[in-house]
């Protein structure tokens, strides 16, 4: 079995340098620089269409870049593919959650098992400690719980893997206020407690300032502001996230 390295988790947990990325003629990244703290949330933010899927799809592995680096920890994670970068820590909760839907919650849990670095057996307590429910619908189809119940179940199959750093799109998309707030209060747990560095690909402007603790805002595939959270300003609200 292969066996892979160890890191040194430093303060600048993940860090974007330079980076550039084309889908056929267009360019959808531009020159993109960002740096995600290590148990922190950092928030992308943006109007739709402006490179922030794109963005988590070439940091877990699924875009290919065209020049630029990616480093996790001390590590050059630029080339490696999906399968590599999930062992080395990172998890990606897609935007539309795309779990299995002719599955029961406990065989897509089971899947998110499969690529645990660790190589567990068992999925973790603590994911039923954070999302019970789960545990009530273990032999439920995952087709037939509420879009709520999905994104936990999605959320909870990429904590399988026990990730150091975790990758959000659009989480609060379409979901009950009740599970909205569930999921925050994850995201708070995860930063907070166990230390995990969380990337929150989110539009809705007060979620992103409850559990946000820096924000970075792309336009047109290009970094146009970052900072702190409370460092939001309404001129830049207006000129980049307004509709």
């Amino acid at each position: 079995m292969k066996k892979y390295e160890k890191y040194i988790w430093v303060n600048e947990m993940l860090k974007i340098e330079n980076l550039n990325q084309y889908y056929k003629q267009s360019h959808t990244l531009r020159d993109v620089n960002l740096e995600c703290k290590k148990g922190r949330c950092t928030c992308l933010m943006g109007r739709n269409g402006v490179g922030k899927t794109t963005l988590s799809k070439v940091i877990m592995g699924l875009l290919k870049v065209q020049s630029g680096k990616i480093i996790l920890g001390h590590k050059d994670i630029t080339k490696l593919p999906p399968y590599d970068r999930a062992q080395n820590a990172i998890a990606y909760v897609p935007q539309g959650r795309e779990i299995f839907s002719s599955l029961t919650v406990k065989e897509n849990l089971q899947i998110g098992i499969l690529g645990n670095r660790n190589n567990i057996k068992k999925v973790p307590e603590r994911i039923y400690e954070l999302f019970p429910i789960l545990k009530e619908m273990h032999n439920r189809k995952g087709g037939d719980l509420s879009g709520g119940q999905q994104q936990q179940l999605a959320i909870a199959r990429a904590l399988c893997l026990e990730p150091k750093f975790l990758i959000l799109d659009e989480p609060s998309e379409g979901i009950q206020p009740n599970i909205v707030q569930q999921i925050g209060g994850v995201i708070n747990y995860l930063t907070k407690e166990e230390h995990i560095t969380v990337l929150l690909v989110e539009q809705k402007l007060p979620f992103a300032r409850r559990h946000g603790d820096d924000f970075y805002i792309l336009d047109r595939g290009s970094v146009v502001a970052n900072g702190e959270i409370k460092e939001l300003s309404d001129k830049i609200i207006k000129q980049y996230l307004s509709v």
